[in-house]
């Protein structure tokens, strides 16, 4: 299963007039810029997963609903094989595949990551995002550097964190080489 940013983009657009909001209206509380939201709406730019999650609070509905169109409906067990996970963008570069996406009604939501290494990237500053909860990122293979609220540190394999997802944070692979890891969104 997979998305496609134009139809994500129409199922947006259905949702905001059906709920007769204006773009302005929807921007804010989207907290972004009516240009930016314009463009996502448009299906001009992607969009991220703390985006698509404050979109499904608002309409009160699944995230998985404005992705694809359907609704998960498993609700004793999701079995996700590996590779199979759904694709989503969340951050400029970074791979994400949803780990139960075919679960309904979820207080967590697992998520596969790949984060590239990226040489230009070193020098700069840390590019920060947030959304609403909490989030619990465990290292599966190579090294991040995690800057958060009082924290500026790097996990190896084995190595955890967990913080308030509510705060500015951002992640960047260090040491040459991408970094896979699990990051469990919790809806606080």
């Amino acid at each position: 299963m997979d998305y496609n940013i134009k139809e994500v983009a129409f199922r947006l657009k259905g949702l905001r007039t059906s709920c007769d909001l204006s773009i302005e209206e929807f921007a804010k509380l989207t907290k972004i810029s009516v240009e930016e939201y314009s463009k996502i709406e448009s299906g001009e730019k992607d969009f991220s997963v703390s985006f698509l999650y404050k979109c499904a609070e608002i309409f009160d509905i699944d995230t998985i609903e404005i992705l694809t169109g359907t609704t998960p409906k498993l609700s004793n067990y999701c079995v996700v094989r590996k590779g199979k996970g759904l694709p989503v963008a969340r951050r400029d570069r970074f791979e994400y595949q949803m780990l139960a996406y075919l679960f309904k009604d979820k207080n967590i939501e697992p998520m596969l990551v790949v984060a590239p290494f990226i040489e230009e990237e070193h020098g700069q500053p840390v590019k920060m995002s947030q959304h609403d909860g909490q989030e619990w990122d465990y290292i599966l293979s190579g090294k991040l550097r995690v800057v958060t609220e009082g924290c500026d540190v790097v996990l190896s394999e084995g190595d955890s964190i967990y913080y308030d997802s509510g705060k500015p944070h951002g992640m960047v692979a260090v040491d040459g080489e991408e970094c896979r890891f699990l990051a469990v969104l919790i809806d606080k």
